[in-house]
């Protein structure tokens, strides 16, 4: 992955503003898709000038930016004009996966019935992205967001939905360490093993049985959790990613 020479990763979101969005709101909505996509290293500095040239704004909307993303615990104040990524630790991944799997769990259960045959186009297509990994883990980590989320606002719960985004956001740095184990693996391995969940989850939607949707979205969390616990402090020491 390449430097954009501000000290961040090179991002397809993470450059100059351009929207009919507010400018403000454009930066935390970039912000916060790289953390939920795995760009950004535990323990990382992200500074407001730094992030202001990579986004051709002034300072304001990106202090606004991490203003906002530090109230929702996925970032962490350090000094006048920074943030911090959070360091990583194994209580409090289990923490995060065991409140993903009862949020998350019921969301998808209570989705199931609401899906519209656009919605499970959109779902397939995603998967089998997904599946196949040809734009690499970061392309592969957003076709899981949307996969996900995709599920989630068949809720039409904007509070489950917000609920969930704060998770995901704070659930941020352990996907980085997800992506910097998957990416070697990903030149030597198939990445249908990584959807097999997915492609359950599709399955029980059309069968109309959302206890199942429940059951295999829980497992692709439980998942997941279990392979980030053999990659996370064994001490329960917050750690952070060189």
């Amino acid at each position: 992955m390449r430097d954009t020479g501000q000290g961040l990763p090179e991002h397809p979101g993470l450059g100059p503003v351009a929207s009919r969005r507010t400018i403000q709101e454009e930066v935390y909505q970039r912000l916060s898709h790289a953390l939920m996509t795995g760009w950004f290293d535990p323990g990382q500095i992200l500074t407001i000038s730094s992030l202001s040239e990579l986004f051709g704004t002034s300072h304001m909307p990106v202090r606004e930016a991490l203003r906002r993303l530090t109230a929702e615990k996925a970032l962490e104040v350090v000094s006048t004009g920074s943030a911090c990524v959070p360091t990583v630790s194994r209580a409090r991944l289990d923490d995060l996966c065991n409140t993903r799997i009862i949020v998350e769990g019921a969301a998808a259960e209570l989705a199931a019935p609401h899906i519209t045959p656009r919605d499970l186009r959109t779902l397939e297509r995603a998967a089998d992205d997904h599946a196949r990994a040809e734009e690499g883990v970061y392309a592969m980590m957003a076709k899981n967001q949307e996969f996900h989320f995709t599920i989630y606002r068949a809720t039409h719960s904007p509070v489950l939905i917000q609920l969930i985004e704060a998770l995901w956001l704070r659930f941020g740095p352990y996907l980085r360490m997800l992506t910097r184990h998957m990416e070697p693996l990903l030149k030597t391995t198939d990445a249908q093993i990584y959807a097999k969940h997915h492609y359950a989850i599709i399955d029980a939607i059309k069968t109309r049985d959302p206890a199942a949707v429940k059951a295999h979205l829980i497992e692709d969390i439980a998942t997941t959790q279990a392979l980030l616990q053999t990659l996370c402090p064994t001490d329960d020491k917050k750690s952070s990613v060189a």
